[in-house]
């Protein structure tokens, strides 16, 4: 015999369970954001950024708020622009999405992000400073980056707030040509 908890773990018509559609509802009132993600590779590389200003951001990769009717591949390639100063990146496509809860961060937020994969062809410092000038959050301002290059052969630093969630994706799809220069 069942008891009357069990009963009601599961809606009998749409076989929807109570908890789960409680995290469900909280997850729909959260302010949604539309992210774009760039992995710029060269060779076996990524380029990760820091924020010097901000070290307690850790390494990421560049990204940020897609615009009003902007396209993904247009979103992806601007945010590449504005925060590594590269502006001739060959775009591959996007390696894959997720929504992302930002409550863990203090954001009342929802991020549906798109990870787009970009090669880099032209020569690069090892690394190298970058400032975004008027960023779309902070109007006005000038924001630094200090950019690095990492073997993605080797185990990455910590990548803040799900900006790693398609590495291994991005590990186990892509083809290197080991010919490649080093940037």
């Amino acid at each position: 015999m069942r008891s009357s908890i069990d009963r009601r773990e599961c809606h009998p018509t749409y076989n929807i369970r109570f908890g789960q559609l409680s995290g469900d509802l909280a997850m729909m009132h959260l302010r949604r954001k539309r992210k774009a993600f760039a992995y710029i590779t060269h060779g076996r590389r990524i380029l990760l950024l820091f924020h010097p200003d901000h070290p307690g951001a850790g390494f990421q990769v560049p990204a940020g708020t897609m615009r009003p009717g902007e396209a993904v591949e247009d979103s992806i390639r601007r945010e590449a622009a504005e925060e590594t100063g590269l502006t001739s990146l060959e775009y591959v496509g996007v390696l894959g999405t997720q929504s992302f809860d930002m409550r863990p961060f203090g954001r009342d937020e929802l991020h549906d992000r798109w990870f787009g994969l970009l090669r880099c062809h032209e020569h690069t410092p090892e690394s190298w400073e970058h400032w975004e000038t008027d960023p779309d959050d902070a109007p006005g301002e000038r924001v630094s980056f200090t950019l690095r290059w990492a073997n993605l052969d080797d185990p990455l630093p910590e990548l803040i707030a799900g900006h790693g969630a398609l590495i291994a994706t991005l590990r186990t799809s892509m083809t290197f040509d080991d010919n490649e220069t080093q940037p």
